[in-house]
C-alpha cells in the first residue's frame, strides 16, 4: 500500500504547538507518511531555534528555510511573503507531498499555501474562517481560499467559511488541536522553567504572578512604542511577580521590544521576569497557573478558555474573535488595564471552555487526511434560498450543516 504523504508546515513556536498532537495522530496511522517544513521564527536562534525542539520530540525536519526579512516593518513582512514562495516551491518540489497541511493565519502560512496551490497541491487548512483584528484576518481568509479542506475551530467558523463560498462536505469536522493538549497535558509546573532562562525577577511558581504577551498589530504600525508603554505602566501600578514573552518578528516587534528594554533600565522592576521561548507544553503549563493573563496572543483567548485562566486582552489585535467569558477587552492605557488586571485577579478563575474544541480534535484531522479524497480545482460554492416573487439570495450559514464531526 502507498501511504498518502502529508507535508506539515511550521512557521513558529505557537504554530508548532498546536500542531503537535496532530503530528503524533498522523505518525500513528501507517496510512500516511509525514514530512515536515520548519520556517519563519522556526529556524531562527534569536527565537530559540525551535525547529531542534521539533527534532528533540522524535519527529522529521525534513526541510529548513530561511524567509524572514529583517526590519520589521510592513515592506519586510510583504517581501518575506514573496521569499516565502520561492523556497516553499523548492521544498515542495523535492519532497513531492500528497497533501500540505496548514494552521492558523501567519504570513509564512501563506506564502506557503500559495505555492502549493500553484504547484497544484491539494492544501488541508486548520483554523480557517474565524475574525480577527491585525493583518493576521486577511491572511487566514486568503489562506481558506487557496485551500481544498477546512477543520475550523469552532461552528461560526465553519459557517463563516461556507459563506466565503466553500462546498460544506469539505468542511471536514469542528475544533482546535490545541485542546488536546490541554486536556492531557500535567499542568504542573516548576519555578526551573520560568527561571532557568531569561532575565530579571526570580518567579515562585506557587505564589500567583501574571502571564503577559503583546504582539504588534500589524495594521495599526507605528503605535507599538506607545501601547506597550502603556502596558508595562499599568504592570508597574500593580508590582506583582509577572512573566513576560518577548513579541513575535511581526512589523512592529522591534519598538515593543524597545518599550520593554527602556522600561527595565529606567524602572528597574524587581517583580518582572523577560522570557524569549518556552516549549509548547512547558508554555500551556505556565498559561493553565498564571493568576492573569495580560495582552493579545491568540493563545489567550483560545487555551486560556480551556484552564479557565482570566484574560485581560489589549488592543485591536484580536478584535472580532469568538471569546468566552474568561475574557475581558482593554484598550491599550494604563488606568483601563490596570483597573481591569485588577478585577479579573479578584475573580479568580473561571469554568473551564470547550468553545475551541472538546480535546478529541487531533485524530479526527488525521482520519480524514487519511479517507478525504484530493482534488485540485476549486470551484465558488453558492447556496440559495429562493422564494416565490423575490430575487434568490443566499442561504443564512445556520442552515449549512459541516461535513465532519463537532
Amino acid at each position: 500500500m502507498q501511504r498518502r504523504r502529508v507535508c506539515v508546515v511550521l512557521v513558529d513556536r505557537a504554530n508548532y504547538g498546536r500542531l503537535k498532537p496532530v503530528m503524533t495522530a498522523i505518525a500513528e496511522r501507517p496510512e500516511l507518511e509525514m514530512v515536515v517544513i520548519a520556517a519563519g521564527t522556526m529556524v531562527l536562534e534569536r527565537f530559540g531555534y525551535p525547529a531542534e525542539i521539533v527534532r528533540n520530540d522524535g519527529f522529521p525536519v525534513d526541510g529548513e528555510i530561511h524567509i524572514e526579512l529583517e526590519g520589521s516593518k510592513p515592506s519586510t513582512m510583504a517581501k518575506s511573503v514573496g521569499f516565502g514562495v520561492v523556497e516553499f516551491a523548492s521544498e515542495f518540489q523535492r519532497l513531492r507531498p500528497d497533501l500540505v497541511l496548514l494552521i492558523g493565519d501567519r504570513y509564512e502560512a501563506l506564502s506557503a499555501a500559495i505555492a502549493a496551490a500553484y504547484m497544484n497541491i491539494c492544501i488541508v487548512h486548520i483554523q480557517g474562517g474565524e475574525v480577527s483584528g491585525s493583518i493576521d484576518e486577511s491572511a487566514r481568509h486568503a489562506i481558506s481560499k487557496l485551500s481544498h479542506f477546512h477543520f475550523p475551530s469552532t461552528i461560526r467558523s465553519a459557517e463563516y467559511l461556507v459563506r466565503m463560498g466553500e462546498r460544506p462536505e469539505c468542511v471536514l469536522g469542528v475544533g482546535c488541536p490545541g485542546s488536546d493538549i490541554a486536556r492531557e497535558m500535567d499542568r504542573s509546573i516548576s519555578a526551573d522553567i520560568l527561571n532557568a532562562s531569561g532575565s530579571g525577577a526570580l518567579i515562585d511558581t506557587e505564589k500567583p504572578f501574571l502571564l503577559v504577551i503583546f504582539h504588534p498589530t500589524t495594521t495599526r504600525f507605528g503605535g507599538e512604542l506607545r501601547q506597550m508603554s502603556e502596558l508595562l505602566e499599568a504592570l508597574r501600578t500593580i508590582a506583582m511577580p509577572t512573566v513576560l514573552l518577548w513579541p513575535n518578528i511581526d512589523a512592529g516587534s522591534e519598538q515593543i521590544s524597545k518599550a520593554i528594554r527602556v522600561f527595565r533600565d529606567q524602572a528597574a522592576p524587581t517583580w518582572l521576569r523577560t522570557i524569549t521561548n518556552l516549549m509548547p507544553e512547558e508554555y500551556l503549563a505556565v498559561l493553565s497557573r498564571a493568576a492573569c493573563a495580560v495582552g493579545n496572543s491568540s493563545s489567550f483567548v483560545r487555551d486560556a478558555g480551556y484552564f479557565g485562566t482570566p484574560v485581560v486582552l489589549v488592543g485591536e489585535r484580536q478584535e472580532g474573535r469568538e471569546t468566552d467569558e474568561h475574557v475581558v477587552h482593554s484598550a491599550p492605557l494604563a488606568d483601563e488595564l490596570s483597573h481591569l488586571i485588577r478585577r479579573q485577579l479578584a475573580h479568580d478563575r473561571y469554568a473551564a471552555s470547550r468553545l475551541y474544541g472538546d480535546g478529541r480534535v487531533s485524530r479526527r484531522i488525521a482520519e480524514a487526511l487519511v479517507t478525504l479524497t484530493p482534488f485540485v480545482q476549486k470551484r465558488l460554492h453558492y447556496i440559495y434560498e429562493v422564494q416565490p416573487g423575490a430575487h434568490t439570495t443566499p442561504a443564512p450559514a445556520g442552515s449549512v450543516a459541516v461535513g465532519g464531526s463537532h
